[in-house]
């Protein structure tokens, strides 16, 4: 089998709000054409045009070539190697950051191909399920007022949901109304849901200690990215002095970075973007990065139905995976980007193992309406 043609395709919403964090208005579609007819996807979480200038740059010497270019005429199956390819022909402008990025989605799409040609799931390609079935926590912004908190949380809890996350918004603005928003929340599901929060960077080391004490108190499961993503001290000191689970690694890509996060920054919980840290092969090394010391995993996934299903995958073919990141976003692309997509029910996600690849369909109609030139 050869790869005859890699798509990289820049989707957009016309109402983008850049101010928003939410990663579903707009992303980049990975797509591999084969000589067999067999047709891969990825997702790529990144800034969507600086990626797919990553895939689509035609060579400038040996060392900065695009993408597309070192994968024209390969044979897809051959992952590994391929993954080293690209990781060597980009090393003037990558090594981290987009490239990486765009390897991603790359990535994920050979080993959608690869499942396919075997007829069999990705997850039992990469190398057997340890999870059949995953928790999938319901992955939302922190509204702006205290009621509404207390009104998603229990929408959540009704709609099945025994996890749930709520981030960035107004958090690290006023300690008195973090306090207030995540206990009415906590108010509104009881104390059998687990409650997490992302903080998206909002404190300092001492900001951070202050509120990992209020949160101690309303038995919040983890806190995720407390601190700047540099401040791996930071992030040393606080999982050594308080209870709370600390998660992070999302800005993270590849797996030096995770090495890192774990080693001298202890946290308790890494959380690899699949399209972003370097595909599932990268993400496979995190993991048993994170295995070998005992530590647990959650892939991001704040993105559309690919790279949640990449995501459950993933998590399934670990041995440290328990649980998966579930948008509740209501952006088209989240929602009707992938027509058939992972199971959800009753708090958990099951993994599609009767169906190869990542078992999912894109819907054309919705890819051709969103695409971007």
């Amino acid at each position: 089998m050869k790869i005859t043609e890699v798509e990289a395709i820049y989707l957009r919403i016309p109402d983008l709000d850049a101010a928003q964090c939410d990663g579903t208005q707009d992303t980049l579609v990975i797509r591999i054409h084969t000589d067999e007819g067999i047709t891969g996807v990825g997702e790529v979480d990144s800034s969507p045009l600086v990626a797919k200038a990553v895939v689509d740059a035609p060579a400038s010497h040996s060392i900065a070539v695009g993408l597309r270019s070192l994968l024209i005429g390969e044979n897809p199956i051959e992952i590994e190697r391929l993954w080293d390819k690209m990781y060597r022909g980009t090393i003037y402008f990558g090594r981290s950051g987009p490239a990486l990025h765009a390897m991603s989605g790359v990535d994920i799409a050979l080993w959608d191909i690869f499942g396919k040609a075997m007829n069999r799931p990705v997850c039992e390609m990469m190398g057997g399920v340890f999870n059949s079935k995953l928790k999938a926590y319901a992955s939302a912004l922190m509204p702006d007022t205290v009621d509404e908190a207390a009104h998603m949380a229990e929408r959540y809890a009704k709609l099945g949901y025994r996890a749930m996350k709520f981030g960035w918004g107004p958090i690290g603005k006023d300690p008195k109304f973090d306090e207030e928003q995540i206990k009415a929340i906590r108010n509104a599901v009881g104390d059998e849901i687990d409650i997490m929060i992302d903080a998206g960077l909002a404190w300092d080391l001492k900001g951070a200690l202050r509120m990992a004490e209020v949160y101690e108190k309303y038995k919040v499961y983890w806190l995720e990215e407390p601190v700047h993503s540099n401040d791996i001290k930071g992030y040393h000191e606080l999982s050594r002095r308080t209870s709370i689970s600390i998660a992070g690694g999302e800005q993270e890509s590849g797996r030096l970075a995770f090495q890192r996060l774990l080693d001298e920054g202890g946290l308790d919980i890494i959380q690899p973007d699949l399209a972003r840290v370097g595909g599932l092969t990268e993400g496979k090394r995190i993991a048993y990065l994170a295995y070998d010391r005992h530590k647990k995993i959650v892939p991001h996934a704040f993105k559309t139905g690919i790279l949640v299903a990449a995501s459950t995958h993933f998590a399934a073919a670990i041995p440290n995976g328990f649980m998966i990141e579930h948008t509740v976003s209501t952006s088209p692309l989240a929602r009707d980007l992938v027509s058939r997509e992972v199971e959800f029910k009753d708090g958990y996600v099951n993994v599609p193992l009767s169906r190869p690849g990542l078992g999912i369909e894109i819907n054309e109609t919705v890819l051709n309406r969103y695409r971007v030139g």
